[in-house]
Formats: C-alpha cells, sequence, structure tokens
C-alpha cells in the first residue's frame, strides 16, 4: 500500500509523522519509507531526480532522527536500523538538492555543537596528524590491495574519454600532474603525502624526475619503500618518515596529491608557506586537492559531516575562491587549474564495486558488517556529491614568482 500522507494512520512509530513531514519539503526526486506491515510512505518531490527506498527495521529510529539529525540518520544505518536496496540510489536523491531537508530537525544543531567542538580536538597538530592518519590509513596495505588498482593509487583517476580502465585512468592523472608542473627529467620533485608510492614510482620510471616522498603513515611508508626497491629506483626516490613541516630542502616542484584535505584549516597557513619555501624561484607546485562549492564553504565549515566523523577525522575542505586566496597569502601565484569531478565520482563507483566484490577477503581480516555499511555509506556519498556538482576536484598549480 503506497500511502502520500500520514492523516489517519495507525501505529506509527514515534514521530514518523514529523520526519515524514520534513521528507516531503525534498526538492527532487522520491523517496518511499517501507514497513514490515507492507505501507509504504511515499515523499516526492517537484522536480525529477533519483528515486530511493528506506526500509524501517527499528521505529526508534526516528526519535533519532530528530534528536540528533542527520548524523543520527548515518549512524543508524551503522547500527542496522535501516537499510536501502540501492545505497547509491538514496545518496544521489540526498545530494540532488534534498540535504536541507535536515536542517529541519530540532537535534541537528545541537548535536553539530558537540561534534564540532569533538572536531576541533582532533586538529591537526604534529602529534594529532600522525594518529589522524593512522585512523584511516594504517587498516592495513593488504585491506587495501583488495580493491585499489595495480598502482595502489588512493585518490580521484582522470577518465579521459571515460572508457579506460581504473589503471589507465589513475595512469593519467600521475601524467597530468608531471605535466602542470612543468618539470624535465633529471629535476628534483618533492611529494608531500605519498600514499603507496605510485606517484614517485610513475614520475622516476616514466619521467626520470627524482622524488623525494614524504609520509606519516608507517604502514604506506614501508610498503612504498619495499615498491620502490623492488622497481630499482632507489637511486632517484627516497621516502621520509616524517612531517611535511620538518622538510628542509628546496626543490624544482612540488606534488602533493589530496594530502591537503587532511591538513585542516588550522594549519592551511603553514601548508602554503612550507610549499612556498621549499620549492625554487621560478618553481612550480601542482596539488590535487578535493574543493566545496564557494556558496556551501561556511555552511560546511559550521558543521561536521560523516566523513569527518568516521573516516578522516581532522580533515577539512576548502572551496575554490579560499584555496586561491591562502596560496596568495603565501606569496604563490595561481597559474592553472584544472576540474574533473565526474572523474571522482566514476573513481568512487568503481570503488565501491570491487570493495563489496572482495568483501569476503575483507571480513576474513576481521572486519565486521559494520565496518561494511561505514565503508558503503562513505563510498556511495562522496560519488553521489561529485556527480551533483556540490564538491570538485582541482589540480591546481602555483608558482613562486622569480
Amino acid at each position: 500500500m503506497i500511502l502520500t500522507s500520514t492523516d489517519g494512520q495507525k501505529n506509527l512509530p514515534r514521530y514518523f509523522a514529523t520526519a515524514f513531514g520534513v521528507a516531503q519539503k525534498g526538492q527532487n526526486g522520491r523517496i518511499d519509507f517501507a514497513f514490515d506491515d507492507g505501507r509504504i510512505f511515499r515523499a516526492e518531490g517537484p522536480g525529477a531526480g533519483p528515486v530511493c527506498e528506506v526500509r524501517i527495521h527499528d521505529k526508534g529510529i526516528f526519535e533519532r532522527l530528530l534528536r540528533e539529525g542527520q548524523l543520527g540518520f548515518c549512524d543508524a544505518y551503522l547500527d542496522g536500523q535501516w537499510s536501502t536496496p540501492d545505497l547509491q540510489a538514496f545518496m544521489d536523491y540526498i545530494h540532488a538538492d534534498n540535504e536541507e531537508v535536515f536542517d529541519s530537525f530540532p537535534g541537528q544543531k545541537l548535536v553539530q555543537l558537540y561534534e564540532k567542538f569533538r572536531f576541533w580536538m582532533q586538529g591537526n597538530s604534529k602529534g594529532q596528524a600522525r594518529k589522524n592518519i593512522s585512523y584511516h590509513y594504517d587498516l592495513g596495505n593488504d585491506f587495501y590491495g583488495l580493491w585499489l588498482d595495480k598502482t595502489m593509487t588512493y585518490s580521484s583517476a582522470i577518465f579521459e574519454t571515460g572508457h579506460e580502465n581504473l589503471e589507465q585512468a589513475q595512469t593519467a592523472k600521475y601524467a597530468s600532474m608531471v605535466d602542470q608542473m612543468g618539470v624535465k627529467p633529471g629535476d628534483h620533485v618533492l611529494e608531500i603525502g605519498c600514499g603507496w608510492g605510485g606517484f614517485a614510482e610513475y614520475a622516476a620510471k616514466e619521467r626520470g624526475l627524482n622524488v623525494t616522498c614524504l609520509t606519516i603513515s608507517k604502514e604506506q611508508f614501508k610498503y612504498a619503500e619495499d615498491r620502490i626497491a623492488a622497481a630499482g629506483l632507489q637511486n632517484m626516490v627516497t621516502f621520509k618518515l616524517q612531517d611535511y613541516r620538518d622538510e628542509t630542502g628546496v626543490y624544482d616542484g612540488i606534488a602533493s596529491i589530496e594530502m591537503f584535505e587532511a591538513v585542516g584549516e588550522r594549519y592551511w597557513p603553514s601548508y602554503f608557506s612550507t610549499v612556498y619555501g621549499r620549492l625554487k624561484k621560478g618553481g612550480q607546485a601542482t596539488l590535487q586537492i578535493i574543493t566545496v562549492r564557494d556558496d556551501r564553504f561556511e555552511d560546511y565549515r559550521k558543521s561536521v559531516d560523516f566523513i569527518q566523523k568516521y573516516i578522516f577525522p581532522g580533515g577539512m575542505l576548502p572551496s575554490p575562491l579560499v584555496l586561491g586566496r591562502e596560496a596568495e597569502k603565501a606569496g604563490l601565484d595561481c597559474v592553472k587549474s584544472i576540474e574533473f569531478g565526474e572523474s571522482y565520482s566514476q573513481t568512487l563507483r568503481l570503488w565501491h564495486s570491487r570493495f563489496n566484490d572482495k568483501w569476503d577477503q575483507v571480513a576474513a581480516m576481521g572486519f565486521d558488517d559494520r565496518f561494511r555499511r561505514m565503508w558503503n555509506f562513505y563510498l556511495t556519498s562522496c560519488a553521489a556529491t561529485f556527480h551533483y556538482a556540490n564538491c570538485d576536484v582541482t589540480q591546481i598549480t602555483l608558482s613562486k614568482s622569480e
């Protein structure tokens, strides 16, 4: 039975009528709330958009939604209080200009105040930065190796035609980074945040560059060193297990791929002053950075989302305008930027598929169903936010003037 109103309906969960009234404020697409008794309550916006279904397993979810707002609803998914046959469709619905409905819940602001304080306490001082990075990246090289591509790259690829496989698209991203930097064979490049060494291997092997790589992840450091040794590139690539703020060398170019997001707003000035100080005059730095829309930045910076709470504690995205302003304050000039948000959406959808294809092996490592739900929530949410242009990813090239 499909219903579009709660009027006259009995035996409804406490606060469901209020929650359903809020859902009816959605602008695009349709969301159905399905109960075990066969009733389906449908909220449909005036505009076309994604169609999704939420299956209710615990009637206490709506009290939690009113009390805790958006994060409470996210937590309820992790706890198994609701599910959906198509999580990506649900995320697409939320990001299709329907996110603001959560602002109507009384608990939204109160929970955000608490989470913002907790988030502030996780700021990226040198000691806390190591803890924050370890929280995510030290889940184990074997874990990431199961579902990343052969390059072991955990950042957006560039799909130039849309038909490349993931490995080809990741290599295209690396090529673009080197091209934007304007460096030549024999030059010495600093990589701030090196992941598992994919860019360093490409830059040395395919482009003849010498690369010094910085990381604060012990797991990644060991993997990357072994990788470069196996490739016979030890004479061209050096790894340092240290904070970027402790580097003292000067380089022809600087590369940094999706490391800035983990820096934290309080430390943006020190990041850019480090880039300026480590770059030769006339040199260029190419940074791949995720951005949030300019018109949403102030609201975003005042809140804490699911990604900041569960996936990247201490992380913070800039907007394009803020990014350019912070770079200019440090004396860097913006030379060029390219944006490829839809490529990130495609990358994330592939990761989501690969992660679930390998779930039996992931579970054998000791990860439980709640962990699976958390990662599925994370990957599908991010795929949607890039597809609907609420976030973008850019390769911005900065120069240090002569």
